[in-house]
């Protein structure tokens, strides 16, 4: 493989490093399968004419990056099957695909030494829409963040752990779920994600603004 993983000294260097090349949560923008961004937005914001909103302030993200490391904790106590990694401000490039990067909640390996990676989410279900997003699927946005991990690591599986947190008569109720994905099942969309990505950074590189997609409603 030619993967290397960086650790970065300083979440400033991190964010730096990640601005001049495409994250896992830009990927689903370029297929105009993301929520909060379009695709042309993405390019604005690469091109270095839109500066990105800031939400590290806010409570869900800041909720989310705060469980993250107990919710990493608990992963291996519930599958001992795997060694879980994770390094702080990690970032994983590969020459093969230098338009993009993977920042990683943690990786595995499970037991017949197979590297996969790990990502967590956290979510407040607020409508029945969002929960049914999760019903037996990953929402698409996500499936595609992870499909650009596997990506950049050429790692052979994802596992997602997700806590689903809602709210009911004055008492919280949290469903945990796991979703597995083989790499070898999934290995067509990672090839349309790689053409996608590369068109959408060569008309970054060459500031050409792409075409705007729109999500479906």
């Amino acid at each position: 493989m030619a993967v290397e993983m960086m650790q970065l000294c300083s979440r400033e260097e991190w964010l730096q490093a990640r601005a001049g090349r495409i994250g896992g949560s830009d990927a689903s923008a370029i297929l105009g399968m993301n929520p909060y961004r379009t695709n042309i937005e993405l390019w604005q914001i690469k091109t270095g004419q839109l500066v990105p909103e800031d939400i590290s302030d806010k409570p869900y993200v800041k909720y989310g990056t705060e469980a993250e490391q107990y919710l990493r904790e608990l992963f291996k106590l519930d599958f001992p099957e795997y060694q879980v990694c994770y390094e702080e401000n990690n970032m994983f490039l590969n020459g093969k695909y230098p338009f993009g990067h993977a920042s990683l909640d943690g990786w595995l390996i499970d037991q017949n030494g197979r590297l996969g990676v790990w990502e967590c989410k956290t979510t407040n279900i607020l409508q029945s829409m969002q929960k049914e997003k999760w019903d037996h699927r990953i929402p698409d946005n996500y499936y595609i963040q992870i499909l650009h991990y596997l990506l950049i690591t050429e790692f052979d599986f994802a596992i997602l752990k997700a806590q689903l947190k809602s709210e009911f008569g004055g008492e919280i109720y949290i469903q945990t779920k796991h979703y597995k994905i083989e790499r070898s099942e999934v290995q067509a969309d990672i090839d349309l994600l790689e053409s996608s990505e590369r068109k959408f950074w060569k008309q970054v590189q060459e500031r050409k603004r792409p075409d705007l997609i729109l999500p479906n409603i």
